[in-house]
């Protein structure tokens, strides 16, 4: 099965939906990219509906007090971690960029809980830049339908991307992100609601794994 294969028929389920992260600006779309790991967008959403009340700037973020924003951001999980790279990368951002979010990749990471695949989430959705992100669900659906045989994600970011146009990056990972998150799931996929299934290895697998029962 080939990549843009992939793509059109994803394109047709889809259309051309884009993050489903709530923001209204780069740096609340940070906030939320960060607080994304390990946890579901709608989680993410909720817990931002308020957060981006209290901290309205980057300033207000850098000033916040540790133990108050845990409890605000606790239901994402890993919340003493993410509480401590948000005020971190806060204070980045106002020492280092006048509280302005890089578009940079360089910059991107050397902010603190940001790493490759959340520095390419908020270059393309927050500035165009043509990325694709690796999550869970992208490394997931890419090795099961073989569009690559990756072993990490920058394998497989780098194998995309020498299958797909450029400007096509940022809409595929979109995509392969809602492919992920509502048909082919870690667990229970649902096989029977997939356009590829008569192509897929990992659905062939699965059959011939019950039928050698």
């Amino acid at each position: 099965m080939k990549a843009k294969e992939v793509y059109e028929t994803l394109l047709q389920r889809f259309g051309n939906r884009g993050c489903e992260l709530n923001f209204n600006n780069n740096y609340q779309l940070l906030v939320a990219v960060i607080l994304s790991a390990r946890c579901t967008d709608k989680r993410v959403n909720i817990v931002t509906k308020d957060l981006f009340e209290h901290y309205k700037t980057p300033q207000d973020l850098a000033n916040a007090n540790i133990d108050e924003l845990q409890k605000e951001i606790y239901s994402c999980g890993f919340y003493r971690n993410k509480s401590k790279n948000l005020v971190l990368m806060a204070k980045d951002l106002c020492d280092r960029f006048d509280g302005v979010v890089p578009s940079n990749y360089q910059d991107l990471v050397s902010l603190a809980g940001v790493g490759r695949k959340t520095a390419n989430v908020v270059m393309y959705v927050g500035f165009g830049i043509p990325a694709i992100a690796v999550d869970t669900h992208v490394f997931r659906v890419s090795n099961r339908l073989s569009l690559v045989n990756a072993k990490t994600p920058l394998e497989c970011e780098l194998a995309l991307q020498k299958q797909m146009d450029k400007s096509s990056w940022g809409s595929f990972h979109h995509l392969l992100v809602l492919f992920g998150r509502y048909v082919c799931t870690s667990r229970s996929p649902a096989c029977v609601d997939c356009e590829f299934r008569t192509k897929c290895p990992y659905y062939k697998s699965k059959r011939d794994s019950r039928n050698n029962k």
